[in-house]
């Protein structure tokens, strides 16, 4: 089991995430909750804040991307296999509607062979309040197996 799975579990969701905002500070910004976590899944909500939203009232698409970021690499972190390293590679992401309530995002490996090394192709869709999808990316993450 990875160490973020198993702090995950050891000390919930709150805690696990403002450990992980102190670690990569950036995520901070969009005041995430990491309320789902394990093996291939992994999901992260971000309460609507007039902070991240853009010139049209809604979900900035830096907010959205950050926040697939993060449920997608804490799924990552999860899936890959004991003492793997991985870093996230690039991403490919399309606006589907606008965001203007809070949002959900899901992370589903899956369908990833996580027991082998190369470029991984993690699935991340974001969603409104409404169940509406609005968002979706395709992260790649590097791994390398130790």
């Amino acid at each position: 089991m990875s160490q973020a799975l198993s702090m995950f579990n050891s000390v919930g969701s709150s805690a696990f995430t403002n450990m992980v905002c102190q670690m990569a500070p950036y995520f901070s910004t969009i005041n995430p909750e990491i309320t789902e976590l394990r093996s291939t899944y992994a999901v992260v909500t971000v309460p609507f804040r007039k902070e991240i939203t853009n010139h049209l009232a809604s979900v900035h698409a830096i907010a959205l991307c950050n926040a697939a970021e993060l449920a997608g690499g804490m799924m990552t972190d999860a899936s890959v296999p004991t003492g793997a390293k991985w870093i996230p590679k690039g991403m490919v992401v399309e606006y589907l509607a606008k965001a203007k309530t809070n949002i959900r995002a899901i992370a589903d490996g899956s369908a990833v062979d996580w027991a082998t090394a190369g470029d991984k192709i993690v699935s991340v869709d974001i969603f409104d309040e409404a169940d509406v999808k609005v968002f979706t990316a395709k992260i790649t993450m590097g791994v390398k197996l130790t």
